[in-house]
């Protein structure tokens, strides 16, 4: 199934035509982000991973398959980055996150070894507020046992229960655990029936 780069944008009018369904991935950095996008979509460098929190400063967009496309959105909250360059980010994706007409539903990615932060938690606010649908996926499962993960969703859903109701998909890009979870969720917020995942 194709799977493509479509390009980088870093204002509104950088966007590609709001002509399909598309879903939304934002994090703090380096929380696992391009590898739930690359694990979900069976690529190994769709989205580029780094061992450097920060790398992602643009909007990227994916379409998947002609039917819809993947946003990969910059990481925030890393504070090696300068403070004008977190503010231009912050606004870069408020205008998406407010304005993009076909936008269905946003993945919250948090890292399951560490509790969700003041942003983390505004995000989700922000997003239940303004009508966007948000998706919590707690990232690197595999890190922990799986009764230390399940202990760990129950701990982030608590400490989220106040801006958000849904429990979150505890996922692992090494192992794939999650990956078809996520896909339901993807598809249902997408309304799409007829999407073969297993051909990914």
């Amino acid at each position: 199934m194709q799977v493509d780069f479509i390009k980088s944008a870093f204002r509104e009018s950088h966007y590609p035509p709001e002509d399909r369904p598309e879903v939304a991935f934002a994090g703090r950095s380096n929380v696992g982000k391009s590898s739930l996008i690359n694990a979900l979509v069976n690529r190994k460098k769709l989205a580029k991973t780094s061992s450097t929190p920060g790398r992602t400063q643009a909007i990227n967009f994916f379409s998947v398959a002609n039917r819809f496309y993947m946003v990969d959105l910059p990481g925030y909250g890393y504070a090696a980055v300068a403070r004008s360059m977190k503010k231009k980010w912050g606004e870069m994706i408020e205008t998406y996150l407010r304005k993009r007409a076909n936008l269905k539903a946003v993945v919250v990615i948090l890292d399951i070894r560490r509790d969700p932060g003041q942003e983390d938690t505004e995000l989700v606010r922000w997003l239940k507020e303004y009508g966007r649908s948000p998706i919590l996926v707690l990232t690197k499962a595999d890190k922990l046992s799986r009764h230390q993960a399940v202990l760990r969703a129950r701990e982030a859903t608590e400490k989220l229960k106040g801006v958000s109701g849904d429990a979150p998909i505890l996922f692992s890009a090494k192992t794939k655990d999650g990956r078809g979870e996520v896909w339901k969720k993807l598809m249902e917020a997408m309304e799409i029936e007829d999407f073969q995942v297993h051909r990914l």
